[in-house]
């Protein structure tokens, strides 16, 4: 029997580095997991979807934990692949593990939740007024994600810290920038970042900080019948 969620990351699945926060919010019983990447190597993923020098950038993680990099053209095309394929297949939900923004994915008959139709208006419902801070995995994806956040009442600020290469110095060098920029409240802008991330710019900074993952994975858990 077909359960009845299933997330799909850019990546390859399992996402053993966000399961226990996705577990926490979503029954196991009633969820799987697939990734875009899944059963490739790095040469095929390469092959298929390394970006151009022209190419908008998403980034994501493969199974031996290593970062790589995906043209965002690339990647929405295998996506919208594979959410017919998961349709097939009789999922009612689909839930997309990437915050990054495209352009025309569409599910017929099973209820699609991307992250970036969802997160940005919500995050402007709560923040109102208040300076957003943004940190995004790669530099270029600071330039690509400022149509994403043109409705907030304040222009955000934006850092760079990668969730899938650990470094402390960098995440600090991130969050002391958006200090300085002014950030009343900080977005975690990938699907990436985990709780150990939010806490550890939440004590360094003492100002509220969001996880864009959580904030998906509780409504998909709402969903679910």
């Amino acid at each position: 029997m077909t359960k009845s969620l299933v997330t799909l990351t850019i990546g390859q699945s399992p996402r053993s580095d966000i399961m226990p926060l996705l577990t926490e919010f979503l029954p196991g019983e009633q969820t799987d997991h697939v990734g875009l990447l899944d059963g490739l190597s790095e040469a095929e993923i390469a092959t298929r979807y390394a970006p151009d020098a022209q190419d908008g950038v998403l980034v994501s993680r493969l199974q031996n934990g290593a970062q790589v990099r995906l043209a965002t053209a690339k990647v929405e095309q295998g996506l919208q692949a594979k959410i017919a394929a998961l349709e097939a297949e009789g999922y009612d939900t689909i839930l997309l593990l990437c915050t990054g923004e495209f352009g025309a994915l569409t599910a017929k008959s099973a209820l699609l939740l991307e992250p970036d139709r969802i997160i940005p208006p919500l995050v402007s419902a709560i923040v109102q007024e208040h300076q957003v801070g943004i940190v995004v995995p790669v530099e270029e994806q600071i330039q690509q994600q400022a149509n994403k956040w043109r409705n907030l009442k304040r222009r955000p600020c934006f850092a760079v810290a990668s969730p899938y290469i650990p470094d402390n110095e960098k995440l600090t060098d991130a969050a002391l920038s958006l200090q300085e920029q002014g950030a009343d409240v900080v977005v975690l802008d990938c699907v990436g970042y985990n709780q150990t991330h939010r806490d550890f710019l939440q004590k360094l900074l003492g100002i509220p900080v969001l996880l864009s993952n959580v904030l998906v994975a509780k409504l998909a858990a709402e969903l679910i019948v």
